[in-house]
């Protein structure tokens, strides 16, 4: 998989637009598309944001494995109820 298809799947998975993840990394809607489309490579200072924002570790939002963790190493399992709020 693409690391760049793994921020799109990760992100639709917790029902958030582009423009609301582009807001917990303090950059544009535009710019973060880029991203999830492979146009631009984010730098590691933005993957871990993503990786705290979503509790997953880096390895797996990077694309180099398919076995989510969380960032203790836990399995990892998204359920609707643990949405987190978005950075005020």
């Amino acid at each position: 998989m693409n690391y760049f298809q793994r921020l799109s799947d990760i992100r639709h998975d917790h029902d958030l637009t582009q423009a609301q993840v582009a807001e917990v990394l303090r950059i544009g809607q535009s710019d973060y598309s880029k991203y999830e489309r492979g146009v631009n490579m984010m730098g590691v200072d933005k993957y871990m944001i993503l990786a705290r924002f979503y509790n997953v570790s880096l390895d797996y939002l990077t694309g180099l494995t398919n076995t989510p963790k969380t960032l203790d190493g836990s399995p990892y399992s998204y359920t609707k109820q643990q949405k987190k709020s978005l950075p005020k």
